[in-house]
C-alpha cells in the first residue's frame, strides 16, 4: 500500500486514522490502454491517480471518441459521480501504465468526509473539474481552431511534447490535418522551432494568436 501520506487529501491524518483507510482501500495497477471504467457505469470506488497518465473521453453517437480531459498525479478522477450517485458520464482509459488508489466510496463517506480538511480538499477537486468544463465550453464555442492549438501548447507545453498530434487534435476537437497545417504555420512563423530532439516555443509570438 503506497504511504496515504503522500497524497494531498490524506496529509494531515493520524496513524488510527491512515490504518482505516487502509482499510478501505486498494491500490490496483494497470497497462496503457485498460480502462479505469467506462461510460454508463455504476460508480463504487473513489479513484484517485497516483502514477501514469489518464485519458477521459466520451464516445458520439457515431462511435466517434471525443477527448475531455487528461489527467496526471495526483488526481481525483470523476468524483463528481462517486458524490451526486450517477453513471459515470464518460470513459477513462490509461494512455500509459499506470496506478490508481481504489477507495470503497460509500465507507469513505461515512468516515472521512466530516474531517473539514478532507471535505475541503474534496470541495478544491470539484471546482477544478468546473474550472475544466469551463475550458471545454469556452475551447469549443468561442476560439476557433488556430487559438485552440495556440492556447493548448502554452498551457500544456509538456504534453504538446509527450502527446501524439492525433491525441491533441482530438482533445481539441479538430481534425488532424486541421492541426498539421496549424502546427506548420507556427513552425514557418519560428513560433515552434526543433533543434535536435529538443522543441523550443516561442511564447511571446505564440501568445499573438490567444
Amino acid at each position: 500500500m503506497i504511504d496515504a501520506k503522500d497524497i494531498y487529501l490524506f496529509r494531515h491524518l493520524s496513524d488510527d486514522q491512515l490504518k482505516k483507510l487502509q482499510s478501505i482501500s486498494f491500490v490496483k495497477d494497470f497497462k496503457r490502454g485498460e480502462l479505469l471504467f467506462y461510460e454508463g457505469e455504476e460508480p463504487k470506488y473513489l479513484y484517485i491517480l497516483i502514477e501514469g497518465a489518464i485519458r477521459v473521453y466520451k464516445t458520439d453517437f457515431k462511435g466517434n471518441e471525443i477527448t475531455l480531459h487528461y489527467f496526471h498525479p495526483v488526481n481525483m478522477i470523476a468524483e463528481v459521480a462517486n458524490f451526486e450517485n450517477f453513471p459515470y458520464p464518460a470513459t477513462a482509459e490509461f494512455e500509459t501504465d499506470g496506478k490508481v488508489v481504489a477507495i470503497d466510496f460509500d465507507r469513505f463517506k461515512n468516515q472521512f468526509l466530516t474531517d473539514p480538511d478532507v471535505s475541503f480538499n474534496v470541495i478544491k477537486s470539484l471546482a477544478y473539474k468546473i474550472k475544466i468544463l469551463n475550458d471545454i465550453i469556452v475551447q469549443n464555442m468561442m476560439m476557433d481552431a488556430v487559438s485552440r492549438v495556440a492556447k493548448f501548447i502554452d498551457e500544456h507545453e509538456d504534453l504538446f511534447k509527450e502527446l501524439k498530434h492525433n491525441k491533441i487534435a482530438s482533445l481539441l476537437n479538430i481534425t488532424p490535418e486541421t492541426f498539421s497545417r496549424i502546427l506548420k504555420k507556427f513552425k514557418d512563423q519560428d513560433i515552434i522551432q526543433k533543434k535536435g530532439k529538443d522543441i523550443y516555443i516561442n511564447r511571446e509570438k505564440l501568445k499573438k494568436y490567444i
